[in-house]
């Protein structure tokens, strides 16, 4: 089946099981918008609900081309609508539109500006370098796992605040519900694969002073490069760091830290980040291509070509400085010279003799 007929078939396949197992579930077709990522879905809402599961319909085509059997695609999706909806977030419809009871549980994410251009003409957000920052509520399922809403322009106009307001709100609770971790990427690989198995790779965990990359991110791990919007987050990591150090945006969900110490250079971290985000990352998942740097001493957080741009321009600066001075210094030096010259040669100059003293009167000898 091409993608046409898998589609047809698959909607109306999904429908038929789940009134044949008696759901009271609603299904329409949509096309779902999503900061990252826009796909055809299948909507799926529990009757008497407002809050229903998107499941798209390519990914299950794409799991039918790779070799799975067209019944077990149809399973899959079933076992989706009715997981999704059993553990859907517990949202109160009536706060949902009152911000005084919705700004405690704002939380900030960061994603691409260039990637998300059209879907930020209706979101507010702030930018930073390439990056947009957006602001959610966190909101928890049935089971405590964390979901949230994505905030519009819409909503910010029904609450009656500004967007610089839902910043300043968000800058003071996000670091609450969601506060940074900054591991050391020794840590991170043994807690991923545990103690014994790390060791026996050769992965232990090394000294602080000897870590050469750093994870940053979020309790729960979901939207953790959001810590980037974060107003201390810079000064810690330059704690952690050492000083000065460049940011490779691993995901929308953590970043990596690693030291300028001249042990690393921005080529060779683009061209990581770049490979990384093309083999290993989930489209939806991708921050950006770029590398960025923290100045620890003058507070700038930039790209790292602007970075590499003004080292290079004060580079400069201090040469022309240099030269400048020397010029003057050679011509004070010149100036002094040529007074010494003149006065060695006035001095090799004969002396004239005086004048004879005395008068003589006009017309006759002296008395």
């Amino acid at each position: 089946m091409d993608y046409g007929e898998f589609k047809e078939k698959f909607i109306q396949d999904v429908k038929d099981r789940l009134k044949e197992e008696g759901s009271n579930i609603i299904i329409s077709v949509n096309e779902v918008k999503k900061l990252n990522e826009r796909y055809e879905a299948i909507t799926a809402v529990a009757e008497g609900d407002n809050i229903g599961v998107n499941v798209g319909i390519e990914k299950f085509y794409g799991a039918y081309e790779d070799g799975a059997s067209y019944g077990s695609v149809v399973d899959k999706a079933i076992e989706v609508i009715k997981t999704g909806i059993g553990h859907k977030p517990e949202i109160n419809v009536e706060d949902l539109g009152d911000y005084s009871k919705m700004k405690d549980k704002l939380i900030m994410e960061v994603v691409s500006a260039e990637a998300n251009r059209e879907m930020l003409e209706n979101i507010p957000h702030q930018m930073l370098e390439d990056m947009a920052v957006v602001y959610r509520f966190a909101v928890e399922s049935v089971d405590n796992v964390q979901g949230s809403i994505l905030i519009t322009d819409t909503m910010v106009a029904h609450f009656g605040i500004t967007p610089e307001q839902l910043h300043a709100d968000a800058m003071e609770n996000a670091p609450q519900i969601k506060p940074v971790e900054i591991k050391g990427m020794s840590e991170v690989l043994v807690e991923m694969m545990g103690v014994e198995q790390a060791e026996m790779m050769g992965l232990g965990l090394v000294p602080p002073e000897d870590e050469q990359m750093y994870v940053a991110s979020v309790p729960d791990k979901t939207h953790g490069a959001g810590v980037l919007a974060y107003q201390d987050f810079m000064d810690q990591a330059a704690e952690r760091a050492g000083g000065d150090f460049f940011i490779l945006p691993s995901s929308i969900h953590e970043v990596l830290i690693v030291p300028d110490n001249g042990r690393m250079d921005l080529q060779s971290l683009e061209n990581m980040v770049k490979e990384v985000n093309a083999t290993q990352v989930q489209p939806s998942e991708k921050l950006t291509d770029s590398v960025y740097h923290y100045d620890s001493k003058e507070k700038v957080f930039e790209l790292g070509e602007k970075f590499v741009q003004r080292q290079a321009l004060k580079k400069q600066e201090r040469t022309d400085e240099k030269e400048a001075g020397e010029k003057t210094s050679g011509e004070k030096r010149s100036v002094m010279d040529d007074l010494k010259a003149k006065k060695e040669k006035a001095a090799r100059q004969p002396k004239k003799e005086a004048p004879e003293k005395g008068s003589r009167a006009k017309g006759g000898d002296a008395l």
